[in-house]
Formats: C-alpha cells, structure tokens, sequence
C-alpha cells in the first residue's frame, strides 16, 4: 500500500484586488489574518492546527497559485517524494526544510494538469480554538473541487502518487477522493484544468444557515443551496468572493469506515445533487464545459 498524505491543509490564491478578497474572507468568511510577509497575506481557520488556511497575494490576473496537503513524518514525505516522481510528475522543489510562514519540511511538484501542490510535515502548529456548534465559523478546508480534461487519469495520479483512497463515483464523470476518514478531500470532475470551489468544514447545520444569513445581510450573494449532497451526505452553500473564487461552508460530512466502506456508483440526478430538492443554480452561471483553464498552471509559486 502507498504512503499517504493526510489531510488538505492550505491553498494559495492570487487575485487581482487583494483588499476586497482579504476583506471577504476575514470579515465576511470567518477566517483570522495572522502574517503578512513579501505581499503574500496568510489567514487561518479557527480549528485548525495548521499555521493558516488561506494564502493570498496581489496578480495581474486571478489564478490558484498551489494548494498544500500534510503527511504524517519526514519519512512518509520522502517516501511519496519517490512515488510522485515514479508518476512521472515534474518536482519544482525536493524535499528539505521551508523557510516560508510555518515552517516544516516538505517538497513541491507539479501534477498532471500543472497545479502545484506541496506536501508538508512539521509545520509549526496553531492551538485551535474553541467554535460553538452554531458559530458560521469556517473550522478547517474541507476539501476542494477540480476540474480536469483527463479526470480518470487525474484521479489515478492521486491515488497512486499521493495514497487517496476511492469513496464514491457520481456516474463516471465526478469521482470522490479520501486521505483519511472524511469522506473527500477531493472530488474531480471533466473540464479544462481549473479549480472548481474550496469547502471549508463549519460545525452544524445551524452554522451554516446562520453563516448564510450573516453572509446575506452584507449583500454576499447565495450562488448554490442550501441543500444536501449524497455523495458524502454533507450540506451546502455555495459564494463567489470579489476576485471570482468559488467557495463553499459544508457540514455533517460522512466519515468513512476503513474496513467497511463499499465505493457507489450514484446515478446523477437532481435529487442526487441536492437531497431536499432546496438548492438552486442562480441563472447564469456558467456550466463547468465553460471555464477557462487556470492562469497559474505550471507556474513556479513563491
């Protein structure tokens, strides 16, 4: 069996009016600012124990800078060091110590489609903090959605090269990675090569109906829900930021069994998108055949 990595731990954005995105996601989103250093601003999540959540910096053009993911020890790190270069992967950084906010040690690579991912172990950690059951807080980054035009191909590389483990199948077309009990930390779907959303976890429904009130009342505008997906069984709302970034609050994501779960094959359907049948896709909003391939593929990030 592969080394795995962990967890999603971090992703890094790059916008094109960073003042109006760290606005968002601090004083309407939840999330705490606790660096700033060389342009780059860093916010993290109140229950999460790594160093932040949220990288953001200034561009000409908005794109996904990388996204970061953790691994258990030094050994595990070189270990799946081994297997992303076996996949063929191109590897921007080997592994050795960071010298960048939250330290660690790790390596970075490109994957198939040229998003750049670091693995990371021993990033200095946060004490979480304490977050009602009915806060709209975001808790930590529940998992993220991409799109890619070789999604099957895409879906191996991560299981093989990363450890994911299958959960679940939408048909054939949306496919449900885990790299540790929850039920996904990425989904993949077909699409040029582009980040779709990025969930973050808060604790109950009611945090999230009452994040979509808050969210609401400072004119944030609902893009999708509230409603209950079934792969995964978790709830929903769906926001654009100022810059056009996709993000999600979820809640009551399914954990998995190790030793018992059986992938399904769910047939798409409205109802298999939305379980109460509440959601809704605002019009005009463009169908994922649409999207532009990110700005940031195959960009060496800071």
């Amino acid at each position: 069996m592969p080394a795995a990595v962990t967890d999603i731990v971090h992703v890094g954005l790059a916008v094109v009016d960073l003042a109006a995105e760290v606005e968002f996601f601090t004083a309407r989103w939840g999330l705490q600012p606790v660096h700033e250093h060389d342009g780059c601003v860093y916010l993290a999540a109140a229950g999460s124990t790594h160093p932040y959540t949220v990288r953001l910096r200034a561009s000409a053009q908005r794109m996904t800078d990388l996204f970061g993911l953790s691994a258990a020890s030094r050994a595990d790190v070189h270990v799946l060091h081994a297997q992303v270069e076996a996949a063929g992967a191109r590897i921007i950084q080997p592994p050795a110590p960071s010298d960048r906010f939250g330290g660690g040690y790790g390596f970075r690579f490109f994957d198939p489609d040229g998003h750049a991912v670091e693995v990371l172990t021993e990033a200095t950690a946060r004490t979480p903090q304490p977050v009602g059951d009915t806060d709209p807080i975001p808790l930590r980054i529940s998992h993220m959605v991409l799109h890619s035009p070789q999604h099957k191909q895409l879906e191996r590389f991560y299981r093989e090269a990363l450890g994911f483990r299958l959960s679940d199948w939408l048909g054939d077309f949306m496919v449900f990675l885990r790299c540790n009990r929850a039920h996904h930390r990425l989904a993949i779907l077909p699409g040029p090569p582009a980040l779709n959303h990025v969930a973050f976890d808060v604790a109950s429904v009611d945090a999230l109906m009452r994040g979509l009130g808050r969210l609401s009342a400072a004119g944030v505008e609902l893009q999708w829900g509230p409603g209950r997906h079934t792969a995964g069984n978790n709830t929903f709302t769906y926001y654009s930021t100022p810059n056009g970034n996709t993000v999600e609050y979820t809640s009551d994501l399914e954990d998995v069994d190790e030793s018992t779960w059986q992938p399904t094959v769910y047939t798409p359907s409205p109802e298999t998108m939305d379980q109460w049948g509440t959601g809704r896709i605002i019009p005009g909003n463009r169908p994922h055949a649409e999207l532009a391939a990110d700005k940031g593929l195959w960009q060496v990030p800071a």
